[in-house]
């Protein structure tokens, strides 16, 4: 054996053991066609005797691709990311691609770092999520001339497709629920006020779902509570001391309403019986929360996977995917009550 080889062997001493040209060892590394079977059998089990590791930026320099894909989230550790994230791991790997995974903070603070990031890790693709699109950003992509796919976003980029729910539709649908359940007096958590992805678009939908059914839309029934469970928590407290005559309440995430039954609790509210709580998400928490919460399924799973698709179809093919408004569906459990 070649006394470098077992050190650290590299792709020339596959060759020579092999008794073949670097070039071939390259193409069965890289599943490409014009050797026998014989060889490949032959160069595999080289391989695996020498123990030659590839490099994927060596390989990179072959197929122009590192296999590798960046995914960027605003709160990697939220439940929502989670569930996104998990989705978009299991269609990567079973297609031979790496995740590197990057929290850009609250506000995006720390997205411009991250997109240097990953041009350095020379990434084949980025899947950006729940964040504004801005241009600022999109001029690094295009320099980076990778494809991106959003994920719970939106942009007006011929080349950046998108996958999402309607979020004005979803919100409308979860508070016709509540009113064809006999409420009239619903109240609503909303998420950030300023964010035009999620935010103000489940609020338009919350009160043109009032207003189609004849509902006045009443302000203090209006509270923000930023998508989290603290500031869900701050949210809902209002509303106890602001509107206590609201049977029901639409919480625009899940994590804002099981911060809605937490405090319900706190104060003696029984629910359903004294309140009934609908959340947006679906995650995992709903059924795990006391009662299990009735919410609108948005798919996240589903999302994360159908975004990769995406993302490596165009890496592989050179080609722009379609953008996917996503079905939504509501999920009945235990916490909306009927009155009439």
């Amino acid at each position: 054996m070649n006394p470098n080889a077992s050190n650290n062997p590299t792709i020339k001493d596959v060759a020579r053991k092999a008794n073949v040209s670097i070039a071939t060892v390259s193409r069965v590394l890289n599943n490409l066609s014009g050797y026998s079977d014989k060889t490949e059998q032959k160069v595999k089990q080289i391989i695996k005797e020498i123990g030659y590791q590839p490099n994927a930026i060596a390989r990179g320099l072959i197929n122009k691709r590192t296999q590798t894909i960046g995914v960027m989230f605003p709160n990697v550790s939220s439940y929502f990311s989670a569930d996104i994230l998990h989705g978009i791991e299991e269609y990567a790997n079973d297609h031979n691609y790496s995740v590197f995974v990057c929290n850009t903070d609250e506000d995006g603070k720390r997205t411009m770092k991250y997109l240097h990031v990953l041009r350095e890790k020379q990434v084949d693709g980025i899947i950006f999520s729940s964040e504004m699109l801005k241009e600022e950003y999109y001029e690094v992509l295009q320099a980076m001339k990778v494809p991106v796919v959003l994920v719970s976003s939106k942009a007006d980029y011929a080349s950046v497709p998108y996958i999402k729910v309607d979020d004005k539709q979803a919100a409308y649908d979860a508070v016709q629920y509540l009113i064809l359940h006999g409420h009239r007096e619903i109240a609503m958590v909303s998420g950030t006020e300023t964010d035009t992805m999620a935010g103000i678009p489940r609020v338009e939908g919350y009160v043109k779902a009032l207003q189609d059914y004849g509902i006045p839309f009443k302000e203090n029934y209006l509270v923000y509570g930023n998508f989290t469970f603290d500031e869900g928590c701050i949210a809902m407290e209002k509303l106890i001391q602001n509107a206590p005559e609201a049977t029901a309440i639409f919480a625009a995430s899940d994590e804002m309403a099981v911060a809605v039954l937490a405090v319900a609790a706190k104060h003696g509210l029984k629910i359903p019986d004294d309140i009934s709580v609908i959340g947006y998400d679906n995650l995992k928490l709903a059924e795990m929360a006391v009662p299990p919460l009735t919410t609108v399924d948005q798919r996240l799973y589903d999302m994360g996977k159908l975004a990769t698709g995406k993302l490596i179809d165009m890496i592989e093919n050179h080609c722009v995917a379609d953008s996917t408004i996503m079905p939504h569906r509501i999920v009945e459990r235990q916490t909306v009550r009927r009155l009439t």
